[in-house]
């Protein structure tokens, strides 16, 4: 069990490991975007820990995925639970010989082996009293199915890696860090994330992208919750379900998602080019279960225009995550 010291002090820290105390049902995963300056390396590297339900546990593990984002291949490498540790202050994680901080990574895997570190501070999505990260209040709601959080938005890479035995430089390339934890993912989502943005109008240098709609199970029924930050030009804007903004479009197909929001911040419009990616590994209450098709080779063409209708920012965010997975005739229909 939690303590209630410890809760809160994970609502303050959606950074750091939630999961002391908690012997069963429960998942956490951060997100590690490495892409060199060239943008030819693109990798997601996923440490994390799984515990099963309660009589299952041979289930439990501990765990880093690897996704190459270029090709499409990817990698789950199983760990003891033993082999896991984490910080419930600040992000500090170890699997195995694999450490990640808000320092670097350290790899030790066939894929992957050296040490990239990051060149200046991790850009978090602010932590506030009302809005403990981009959950908003959301996040202080101790039932929710999955929690969300942003390490960082953007972050400059140094230092080198063997890419499958090929000594490979990251060395001014750029990084991006989130996380979830709960007890298991959506039963439908579409998720997006990109920060290599390619500027038509604006100034796209600093820019990131981070766009997520999912069911939510509330009470005994469901909602379709979004969280939108697009972080440009030194500011975090917002849409989001909790600050009441409102979606104006949602259309998935085979190729592409289209999706148009409005809310304080102005209006947002994205249309995602949907490309085969790699199987990842995600969470359902049982096990870890392989079902999730990710790529980090999408486009995401987007236009944010102010209250008044001007451009803000427009262009392609390039080397872009992006997942679309589960009942989406029921997300589209809540």
């Amino acid at each position: 069990m939690r303590t209630p010291a410890s809760y809160v002090r994970g609502v303050r820290h959606p950074e750091a490991f939630h999961g002391r105390g908690i012997r069963r049902g429960f998942f956490e995963g951060w997100y590690v975007k490495l892409v060199s300056a060239d943008r030819t390396q693109r990798w997601a590297v996923i440490p994390g820990v799984f515990r099963g339900l309660a009589g299952d546990r041979d289930r439990d593990e501990a765990f880093v995925q690897v996704l190459d984002g270029r090709t499409g291949r990817s990698w789950y490498h199983r760990f003891d639970v033993d082999e896991f540790e984490a910080s419930d202050r600040d992000f500090d994680v170890r699997v195995g010989a694999n450490r990640f901080d808000a320092t670097g990574a350290t790899l030790d895997l066939p894929q992957l082996r050296g040490r990239v570190d990051y060149a200046g501070a991790l850009v978090p999505w602010p932590v506030t009293a009302r809005e403990p990260g981009i959950m908003g209040w959301y996040g202080m709601v101790p039932f929710m199915e999955c929690f969300h959080g942003i390490v960082s938005f953007g972050h400059g890479l140094a230092g080198g890696l063997e890419v499958e035995g090929v000594p490979t430089s990251f060395d001014g390339g750029r990084g991006y860090i989130e996380k979830d934890w709960g007890k298991a993912f959506p039963a439908g989502y579409v998720w997006m994330a990109g920060n290599h943005v390619d500027a038509d109008v604006g100034d796209g240098a600093d820019a990131s992208l981070i766009a997520s709609v999912a069911i939510i199970p509330w009470l005994r029924g469901s909602f379709r919750g979004s969280i939108i930050g697009f972080r440009h030009g030194g500011r975090l804007y917002k849409w989001t379900t909790y600050n009441r903004s409102t979606e104006r479009r949602l259309a998935i197909d085979d190729s592409h998602v289209h999706w148009a929001v409005s809310g304080p911040d102005g209006m947002l419009e994205l249309e995602a080019e949907r490309v085969r990616g790699g199987l990842l590994h995600a969470p359902l209450r049982s096990a870890m279960h392989q079902r999730v098709e990710e790529t980090l080779d999408a486009r995401i063409r987007f236009r944010h225009l102010d209250g008044d209708g001007r451009v803000l920012l427009e262009g392609v965010a390039e080397c872009a995550g992006l997942e679309v997975f589960g009942d989406q005739e029921r997300l589209l229909a809540l």
